[in-house]
């Protein structure tokens, strides 16, 4: 299944890599192959994951603090947010409309 991510999920992604660098070296990337994990089984089974908002799922990463969370749109997967877990639930549920 096609697999997109909203500018503000991309924005997500790209700060928590930075983040994750600036604490340890490589670590940004370990963070960026536990997500690619996460992201192709969302493309593989997007309907496996659980249901957190009406038509919206989330898919935990391994190791990290963070949810991938996605809406399906016919034939695509549509990443909303690459939320951070400990931090302000549902700041995300006004992007549910992509």
């Amino acid at each position: 299944m096609k697999l997109s991510l909203l500018p503000l999920a991309q924005a997500e992604l790209d700060d928590a890599f930075s983040w994750y660098e600036e604490q340890a070296g490589g670590l940004g990337y370990e963070f960026l192959d536990e997500l690619d994990q996460s992201v192709r089984l969302i493309a593989s089974f997007p309907e496996a994951f659980e249901q957190i908002e009406d038509a919206v799922r989330r898919c935990l990463v391994n190791r990290f603090p963070y949810g991938v969370i996605y809406g399906i749109d016919g034939v695509e997967v549509v990443v909303i947010a690459v939320a951070h877990l400990k931090r302000e639930p549902n700041y995300w549920i006004d992007r549910k409309r992509f």
